[in-house]
């Protein structure tokens, strides 16, 4: 297999409390989150990652021949890559080496709800004489974190029969290796100045030691087993938990009633985004350094649960957010560093509204708004009409203003110290037309639940926005949408934003102006993996996401390709020609690029953002849950 594909293809696998195991094909690990197990000690945070990696090798008689890949400065040593035969996802990673006639099958996967991983080798075709021999490189640092070799940490550990256990650092939890070895041996030294490829083309620090502080030698008469986890388990529970897990999977794909290899794939990479939290449930924005974000868990739900057959995980994951509503708002996100939950987003308590719509729609579970849920809403309603933080209001117009100096409140949320690239302070596009959506859900809810008085009032509030916003965000000259409007200025970036006044389930712009919009961000932002964030002809527009913090975050909606906004457009495109003949090829079509990005970057999985121009290289997280999500909910809705 050739080093850069191999190096260049990533898999991941998660375990639904927010920790994750993931690397590359080739081995060598090239991020800094790249590891066999990052365990989430507070799901689904907490996240450190404790074992790093393998370093493996065949004894063939006298011969030793390694499996192994590491980049160091200026070397790739050793060069197991090249002993690659095979790599796929069935369901979970599984490489298939092949050296002198010997074949070696190794699987690893993550059991649901354990923080722990099984790896597994097996001996395909060889002689007797075969061994095989492992030595694991221990971490034990906050994933987002580099371990670099120190006094403090502690390179003892433990031996209870079949099992080893590390605990370098006291305010830790311990790991425990259980394992079918014939053999273990004491080493104890540091692996030095391990180089990560990724990180230095991102312009963060990218070298780091690791320990290693013991081997194991398996005869391969038998398959090797290796069980990392926090709480001890025995070597036998590996053909249980391998089972149960298979069985798991395979229940996910016939709960979604999928049928076609593309639906069945995705399905199993929505799963991945599903985490506990508390007695709930979160989805993580993206692997592998995302936390939950409100935002991103409302627009990813649809299609992570409804899709996927799985309603009672959105209802879960609804009332968990219900749980956080504070002065009217839902939650940013939540922290990697603590429980204390931010609150700076206009968007996500907007696009609540329309997960609960989505849910009561496809579910006809009127009972959710009971318990409280509806009365939170209004209440909801009532804090933008009154105002709440950073000087989120209703305006005299009935449109919502929001923001202020250093503040960025929209998706488009990129910050540089203290500069916001893209402030977007006043009135966006796409806030109106989620704010007019929830109105108009409210209206629904209000009449179900027999509240006339406030039925009325979200209709007259419902009116006067879609009235000023069709008189204020026009742009005649450019024959489309206004990206914001703010005391008489108006923003005349032609932005993806708009999209949202066509394809809520409640649009807010005029009909006759549907295909104007359509027809603009067709021609300016779409491509094969989703839509532009900027028009090429802006003077600001960036058409690559590369380099260093600073320049990668001055490109993060200056152009770069978002894949999740392909479902709003294609929502939007379809109400448009909904009369037309072949509009399923049309869509098709729009879907192709995303759908052949399964096998590019994370194997299995859809990246958060890709460059602005072809070849379109994929870029920032590769598993993101809203490109997922949404890829997901357009092939279920209108080609499964």
């Amino acid at each position: 297999m050739k080093f850069e594909d191999a190096l260049g293809r990533e898999w991941l696998e998660t375990n639904g409390l927010g920790g994750f195991s993931s690397g590359t094909i080739a081995g060598a690990n090239t991020r800094r989150y790249h590891g066999l197990l990052t365990a989430a000690t507070r799901p689904p945070l907490g996240r450190i990652t404790m074992l790093s990696k393998f370093e493996e090798a065949l004894l063939v008689g006298e011969e030793r021949i390694e499996l192994t890949t590491n980049q160091y400065p200026g070397a790739i040593y050793p060069e197991g890559y090249r002993h690659i035969r095979d790599f796929r996802l069935d369901p979970f990673p599984i490489w298939t080496y092949e050296i002198n006639g010997l074949v070696l099958e190794k699987r690893l996967f993550m059991p649901h709800c354990l923080n722990g991983v099984v790896c597994v080798w097996k001996l395909l075709t060889g002689g007797a004489d075969v061994h095989l021999e492992i030595r694991p490189l221990f971490s034990f640092v906050d994933h987002h974190h580099l371990q670099s070799e120190n006094g403090e940490f502690d390179s003892g550990f433990t031996v209870d029969g079949s099992s080893i256990c590390v605990r370098p650092y006291a305010d830790l939890p311990p790991l425990h290796l259980a394992h079918n070895a014939s053999e273990a041996a004491e080493t104890g030294y540091w692996y030095r100045n391990l180089e990560y490829r990724i990180e230095k083309e991102r312009g963060f620090d990218h070298h780091e030691d690791l320990f290693q502080p013991f081997l194991l030698r398996y005869g391969l008469v038998d398959p090797a087993i290796a069980i990392a986890t926090i709480e001890p388990m025995r070597v036998s529970d590996a053909e249980r938990l391998e089972t149960d897990e298979i069985k798991r999977r395979k229940g996910l794909i016939k709960r979604a009633k999928a049928r076609t290899s593309v639906k069945k794939r995705l399905v199993l990479a929505a799963d991945q985004f599903i985490a506990a939290r508390g007695d709930g449930a979160t989805v993580m924005a993206g692997y592998p350094w995302f936390s939950d974000w409100g935002r991103d868990t409302m627009i990813s739900l649809p299609g992570l649960t409804l899709a996927t057959g799985r309603p009672e995980l959105a209802k879960r994951i609804i009332l968990e957010y219900a749980e956080h509503i504070s002065d009217g708002m839902l939650p940013n996100r939540f922290p990697d560093d603590g429980d204390k939950a931010e609150y700076n987003t206009v968007d996500a308590t907007l696009w609540y509204f329309e997960a609960i719509r989505a849910y009561v729609e496809a579910t006809e579970d009127r009972k959710l708004l009971g318990g409280g849920l509806y009365e939170k809403l209004a209440e909801i309603v009532a804090q933008h009409v009154k105002g709440t933080r950073y000087d989120i209001h209703l305006d005299t117009d009935g449109l919502l203003f929001a923001g202020g100096p250093g503040l960025q409140l929209t998706w488009m949320d990129a910050k540089i110290g203290d500069h916001v690239v893209t402030p977007r302070t006043g009135k966006p596009v796409e806030i109106q037309a989620l704010w007019y959506n929830a109105l108009q859900i409210m209206i629904e809810f209000a009449e179900e639940l027999g509240h006339k008085e406030d039925s009325r009032r979200f209709t007259a509030m419902a009116d006067l926005a879609r009235q000023n916003f069709n008189a204020s965000f026009w742009n005649a000259e450019a024959g489309c949408l206004f990206d914001v409007v703010e005391n008489g200025t108006r923003d005349p970036s032609i932005r993806p934003n708009q999209i949202f006044a066509v394809s809520l389930f409640h649009p807010i712009l005029d009909r006759n102006r549907w295909a104007d919009v359509v027809g603009k961000v067709e021609q300016e932002l779409l491509t094969p993996v989703g839509l532009r964030s900027l028009s090429p002809a802006d003077p600001a527009y960036v058409p690559r996401y590369i380099g260093s913090p600073f320049e990668r975050d001055s490109a993060y909606h200056q152009g770069t390709v978002w894949g999740w906004l392909i479902g709003p457009f294609i929502d939007a495109y379809a109400r448009v020609h909904d009369e037309e003949k072949g509009l399923d090829k049309r869509i098709r079509e729009m879907m192709e690029g995303l759908i052949e990005h399964l096998d590019e970057a994370g194997i299995g999985q859809i990246s958060e953002i890709f460059d602005a121009e072809p070849p379109h290289n994929a870029r920032g997280c590769p598993a993101q849950a809203w490109s997922v999500a949404e890829v997901l909910r357009i092939h279920s809705r209108y080609l499964s």
